[in-house]
């Protein structure tokens, strides 16, 4: 791999632990890794003008569904609640198979990587006709993204109480033993592995509290991560309640899942105490600003999670609910949101950008990406600040407030995957084409 220096740049915003931001300043890559952050540094391989640019470390999407990049906008469920938009769409969702969840999933990660992400989770639950954790993990590897997939499972359908349809469930032997599989088969846990999977049944009310507690046994047993969905409406609450006699919280602790190795997506109705109980034992947890205001669910209490020490990642979730999978839009909900519940100083440009890279990275446990600094990962976004949505800004660094929304290049472990705001790992127009086919036929 050739030795890169991304030279001159206006600002670098490293996100480091002294939180640095270097005017003028170069980066050098060597071997997939950033060896030296500074001034007018040295370099025989290959430069990279970034002039007019701001760098930061690439973004952290902790929370996604990519399937659902096939079912944005359906009729019947653009203004429905959780509930309902689940019940709408599950129909829809029966009848993928391999080539819907690849393709899906091949467009979801460009349109990541063109909104400056290079690290991202994936939350896949549902199987249908043949489909498997392979097909994402498949387009992952073609798209160049670091990828933390998780195996998910739904195992409680209608005829037993449950949400989604019988047929989208699995019996739970069956969930525990490809979860195994997979974790075998591509699980790397090595410095810079670009492929570490996770376990995650879907949801307190789409598997049972066997299979949530021998997830949690299984997962400790293979050093992997644990993922679900938690509290993410007031219907989430109330069936909380109904069913389990307790909180959410309550729930997640009874079962083995807070800790370190846990991560939590949406959180929007936690308390006080159940904040506290993630802050004491580590629990991360995924924020969704924009998927959350679609849906109706409501503001995630953002700012006392992370002054009370809860470690908070960014998260686009899927595409049926966000209609989109920019991260530096949902960087700036995030803080928009914030503002809005908490007055105008709740959060500023930079803390919210800090979610969506250190964050991110903190709460999927990769230490080693999400900020710049010599010996981490060389996972790279440099933004022009040239265009129409810096023009008169003071502070071009301030990109939350007025800079570009898609990245003008992106390395991830070096390997350069945007050049000049196109894609360069994949043919995108052809694969937007084939999408498109998909879509419809599943309409018609």
């Amino acid at each position: 791999m050739p030795e890169i220096l991304i030279r001159n740049a206006d600002a670098i915003l490293t996100m480091d632990d002294a939180r640095r931001e270097l005017n003028n300043a170069d980066i050098l890559i060597r071997d997939g890794a950033i060896e030296q952050i500074g001034h007018k540094l040295e370099t025989k391989g290959e430069i990279h003008d970034a002039s007019g640019c701001v760098v930061t470390p690439g973004l952290v999407n902790t929370h996604h569904h990519l399937y659902q990049t096939l079912t944005r906008a359906v009729p019947g469920c653009q203004d429905a609640l959780l509930f309902g938009w689940l019940k709408t769409l599950y129909p829809v969702w029966e009848r993928f198979g391999p080539e819907e969840i690849f393709v899906s999933a091949q467009i979801g990660l460009a349109e990541l990587a063109l909104s400056g992400c290079t690290l991202s989770s994936d939350h896949l639950y549902l199987y249908p006709n043949g489909s498997r954790l392979d097909d994402t993990i498949a387009a992952a590897a073609e798209v160049g993204l670091r990828f933390q997939p998780t195996r998910g499972a739904m195992s409680i359908g209608e005829s037993a109480g449950g949400l989604p349809p019988d047929s989208l469930v699995e019996a739970e032997d069956a969930i525990l033993e490809d979860m195994i599989r997979v974790v075998d088969a591509f699980h790397d846990s090595s410095a810079g592995s670009m492929c570490r999977v996770g376990l995650a049944p879907c949801s307190p009310f789409s598997v049972s509290r066997d299979l949530m507690r021998d997830a949690a046994i299984l997962a400790r047993d293979k050093g992997v991560m644990l993922h679900t969905h938690l509290a993410e409406n007031d219907e989430d609450i109330a069936y909380s309640r109904a069913q389990f006699g307790c909180r959410p919280g309550q729930y997640a602790e009874d079962l083995g899942w807070t800790g370190e190795d846990v991560w939590h997506a949406h959180c929007v109705k936690l308390d006080g105490a159940e904040i506290d109980l993630f802050a004491k034992t580590g629990t991360g947890v995924a924020h969704c600003p924009c998927s959350n205001c679609r849906l109706g669910s409501g503001i995630a209490p953002v700012r006392e999670m992370r002054d009370r020490g809860v470690n908070v990642g960014l998260g686009a979730d899927g595409s049926a609910s966000n209609d989109n999978g920019n991260l530096m839009l949902e960087a700036r909900q995030a803080m928009l949101l914030q503002r809005v519940s908490r007055g105008a100083d709740a959060m500023s440009s930079r803390e919210a950008l800090e979610i969506a890279t250190r964050g991110g990275a903190d709460v999927l446990n990769r230490p080693d990406c999400g900020r710049l600094m010599p010996g981490k990962r060389a996972d790279v976004a440099i933004w022009d600040t040239h265009g129409i949505e810096s023009a008169g800004s003071w502070d071009p660094a301030a990109l939350l407030l007025s800079g570009p929304v898609r990245v003008k290049h992106l390395f991830v472990e070096g390997r350069q995957i945007v050049r000049d705001g196109h894609v360069t790992s994949i043919d995108v127009p052809r694969v937007i084409e084939r999408q498109n086919l998909l879509a419809h036929a599943l309409r018609s």
